[in-house]
């Protein structure tokens, strides 16, 4: 019965996200991407603000919840990967209106931007407050990489053949394409880290 409620309800999950990228879409057609507001998505999709906030800003969150025994460049890669990965996240006729239409592709590479200031909360999480500049920065990095992604992954080709009609068309696999974006920067996660264990290490001996 358990597992029974805990499948609806990831099914129920499910559907509200697809109805968010579904009506968020649709308002950007109806009334171009920068006259398209949070409050408007969650009410063409039925549920509200709040709701939306849950669904595409929390994914970065899980990071910070990530066990201490995962590094830190890849909690952040596992955690960006899955959330432009989701079931249901290349839904075709989605990806139809963001490859066809130039305004909709630009909005769809350059929502990686959105990222950055809950993406900041979660690294200061692993690092600690006390570090947030670095968490900033790395946040921006974070998110300039996975700008760069989906920029290739629905960029135009560069001589279009007559049977594509010159359309955007998606290149490689996006999950490959998030990691290899990312890669760079785990050196620069990897150093944050050890900084900050090296600096609880020494507050706890001055605790002692």
């Amino acid at each position: 019965m358990t597992a029974r409620r805990t499948g609806l309800r990831e099914q129920k999950k499910q559907a509200t996200r697809q109805a968010l990228r579904e009506a968020a879409l649709r308002l950007a057609l109806e009334h171009g991407p920068d006259n398209v507001r949070v409050d408007d998505i969650a009410e063409a999709a039925g549920v509200s603000p709040r709701t939306y906030n849950n669904y595409f800003s929390s994914r970065e969150q899980a990071i910070a919840a990530r066990p201490d025994g995962v590094r830190l460049a890849d909690a952040v890669a596992d955690a960006i990967v899955e959330q432009y990965t989701d079931p249901g996240a290349q839904d075709g006729d989605a990806l139809l209106l963001i490859t066809t239409r130039p305004a909709l592709r630009e909005a769809f590479v350059d929502a990686a931007a959105a990222i950055e200031h809950p993406l900041t909360d979660a690294i200061a999480g692993r690092l600690g407050d006390a570090d947030r500049d670095t968490a900033r920065v790395l946040a921006a990095s974070v998110a300039a990489a996975v700008r760069v992604a989906l920029d290739r992954w629905v960029e135009r080709p560069a001589a279009a053949s007559p049977v594509a009609g010159g359309l955007v068309v998606p290149s490689g696999s996006l999950p490959g394409l998030l990691r290899a974006a990312l890669a760079p920067l785990a050196p620069a996660l990897d150093a944050a880290e050890r900084r900050a264990v090296s600096a609880r290490h020494d507050q706890s001996l001055y605790a002692d």
